[in-house]
């Protein structure tokens, strides 16, 4: 058996490897290492992908998130509602801004925000919403832009797990992930579902003045050369990584079906095993109400594969599977209203059951798309014998 990986980026690498270093070649060879044809022909593809408007790309995920909040004129003391368990960055930007980042609980079964908790959250203070399409799956669109069109705030979509996933309205219209509130942010961080060699990221609108003000934020505030009509940073996405990601985006759908083979194939080993709770998807994709891994739609795209171990040796698993070279992560250990940058007085624990659980039992396994049966049978057997003993 090959070396299990949490990521193998490798062995990604190696399907595509001749159109990727031609492909770098020739970007070194033009020069054109920033705004490069790359870059724009990256852009227009994942338009087209998307069925959005406009793409600006920029730096990283993390610089996306903060330029859209930049881009909506979100001001200091503005309040913006986001989920607890997730990672840092998304409230970080939140309070790189000063804005004021309010924190709720999520959903048990999906792991997203939850919608009766944004709805508590809200002050006179609110302007915007920031759902997290957590571990691949998208958070539930129908009600959060239900909830923002009557308090007349802003959606901006957290999609740096979710790239490629489907989300079916309850009006029967499909939309991706990302292309459904005002704005929306992804990441192309290697390990992510379409990921780069480094770091880059993107914003997605179907607003043409708000994308107009984006494409003036991420270059220095610039429309024409050194003229500075908004404050802007500097966050470009450079040539080299565009052109591996133009490489790897018309084998995104593909690559997600195979994770979520591989998402169906640890289900099967775990159906029915005591104090394991398998990810249940919420069939957004297709709407259809179901806790299986759908063979015909992308309602969960599995950034991550996720357990909740339930008998409270979640931390023993870990150690058990180290132990035996299985690498597994565990996202998130502490919830981001017990960080310390983040606590504030407003926050009491009992309006946080879920992710205060959550944090006790979530383990991800390892979840790529060069994952093959017999690791996967390695990996779930362990799992297994060491659970139910």
């Amino acid at each position: 058996m090959k070396k299990i990986q949490m990521v193998d980026l490798k062995g990604q690498y190696e399907q595509i490897k001749d159109q990727v270093d031609s492909s770098v070649l020739d970007v070194i060879h033009s020069t054109a290492f920033i705004n490069g044809p790359e870059v724009h022909a990256f852009q227009k593809e994942l338009e087209d992908y998307l069925d959005v408007k406009h793409v600006i790309p920029c730096a990283n995920g993390t610089d996306a998130l903060q330029i859209a909040m930049m881009g909506l004129g979100l001001e200091p003391g503005d309040e913006v509602i986001t989920a607890d368990f997730t990672f840092a960055a998304t409230v970080e930007v939140i309070a790189l801004l000063r804005l004021t980042p309010v924190l709720v609980d999520v959903d048990p079964d999906s792991f997203n925000i939850d919608p009766e908790a944004i709805k508590k959250a809200i002050t006179p203070k609110t302007k915007a919403i920031v759902p997290v399409h957590l571990f691949g799956q998208s958070a539930n669109m129908d009600e959060i832009m239900s909830i923002a069109k009557e308090h007349n705030l802003y959606v901006i979509e957290d999609n740096a797990q979710g790239i490629g996933a489907n989300y079916k309205f309850d009006t029967g219209e499909v939309t991706k992930t990302g292309a459904i509130g005002h704005v929306a942010s992804t990441s192309f961080f290697p390990s992510k579902n379409l990921g780069c060699y480094g770091d880059g990221g993107a914003i997605f609108t179907n607003d043409d003045d708000l994308a107009h003000t984006i494409r003036g934020i991420v270059n220095h505030g610039m429309y024409k050369r050194y003229h500075h009509d908004v404050v802007g940073v500097n966050s470009r996405l450079d040539s080299i990584q565009a052109t591996i990601l133009r490489a790897k985006l018309p084998n995104l759908d593909n690559y997600n079906n195979a994770r979520r083979a591989a998402a169906r194939k640890y289900s099967k080993a775990f159906e029915g095993v005591e104090h394991i709770i398998t990810p249940k998807v919420e069939g957004n994709g297709c709407g259809t109400d179901h806790n299986t891994i759908c063979d015909t739609c992308n309602c969960h795209v599995f950034h991550q594969y996720t357990l909740r171990i339930t008998n409270g040796k979640r931390d023993d698993l870990v150690q058990h599977l180290n132990d035996n070279s299985i690498p597994c992560g565990v996202y998130y250990p502490i919830p981001l209203h017990s960080q310390k940058a983040y606590q504030d007085d407003r926050y009491n624990e009992a309006d946080f059951p879920v992710t205060n659980q959550l944090i006790k039992e979530v383990i991800s396994l390892p979840m790529h798309t060069e994952l093959d049966d017999e690791q996967i049978d390695f990996i779930t057997k362990t799992v297994i014998n060491f659970v139910s003993k």
